[in-house]
């Protein structure tokens, strides 16, 4: 199993908000250590919250390298922290806001996904599984289909990204807003989410989100597949041809 530097995260809070930040250079892959990292950081977290990428990527989706490396035995246990860590966002019952200041590819942009609120300033952003080879897990689609609406039929099957001004126009994210008021407008947007009451909201943002719950605790036969997908010999070939080919591009 491949060893990796524990600290992908970084917090800061100031305020009455927290910062989440992904860092995991150079463009905030997500390996087994970063997804155990958000799951316990959001614990931990109380109040609104913030969730970005360091340096000018949000997250350019998952560790590919990290799963070919790692074997079934790491793939394993990354599929189902995938999942947890989706939820520990999702979940968190006090406002989330995304400042996405660059790319957010696969399952960066479940995570984008995640938050209640979206900003992005620039990069592309989309879902990408599918170029991959690999299936999404249940709650990375529920999620999705929550926060993306009818148009998450074309995103999840037309692997391709998009820029942030396409982004809008589907309704992915909420404003697309200069890199350099990018994060401010996130944390004053999370503050002013953050003078309601915090029981009301909680207890709002649970209603809305009780379907995808119900749907996501009814696809554990499903998870288990596509758990045995990734791992299965076909999804590793499939993964390291698409690593070749970013080799050759580049």
């Amino acid at each position: 199993m491949p060893q990796a530097d524990k600290s992908r995260i970084d917090v800061d809070a100031a305020d009455g908000v927290t910062t989440v930040r992904f860092d995991h250079a150079p463009v905030n892959a997500l390996d087994l250590d970063l997804l155990e990292a958000v799951v316990e950081t959001m614990r931990r977290i109380a109040g609104p919250l913030v969730i970005t990428g360091a340096g000018r990527c949000f997250s350019a989706g998952v560790d590919l390298r990290a799963i070919i490396d790692g074997g079934p035995e790491y793939t394993g246990r990354f599929v189902g922290m995938l999942s947890e860590a989706f939820l520990a966002v999702f979940e968190h019952p006090a406002p989330v806001v995304a400042a996405i200041n660059g790319h957010a590819i696969a399952g960066g942009c479940v995570f984008a996904m995640c938050a209640d609120i979206r900003f992005m300033s620039t990069g592309t952003i989309g879902l990408t599984e599918l170029a991959v080879g690999v299936p999404f897990p249940v709650a990375a689609l529920e999620i999705c289909r929550y926060a993306m609406g009818a148009s998450v039929t074309r995103a999840a099957l037309q692997p391709s990204t998009v820029d942030a001004d396409t982004a809008l126009s589907r309704r992915w994210i909420d404003a697309v807003i200069d890199d350099r008021d990018l994060l401010a407008e996130a944390l004053t947007t999370a503050r002013t989410l953050g003078e309601h009451s915090p029981a009301a909201y909680a207890a709002t943002k649970a209603q809305l989100h009780r379907p995808v719950r119900a749907a996501i605790d009814a696809g554990a036969e499903t998870d288990a597949q596509v758990r045995a997908a990734w791992i299965a010999d076909d999804a590793r070939k499939r993964i390291s041809a698409f690593l070749d080919s970013l080799t050759r591009g580049r």
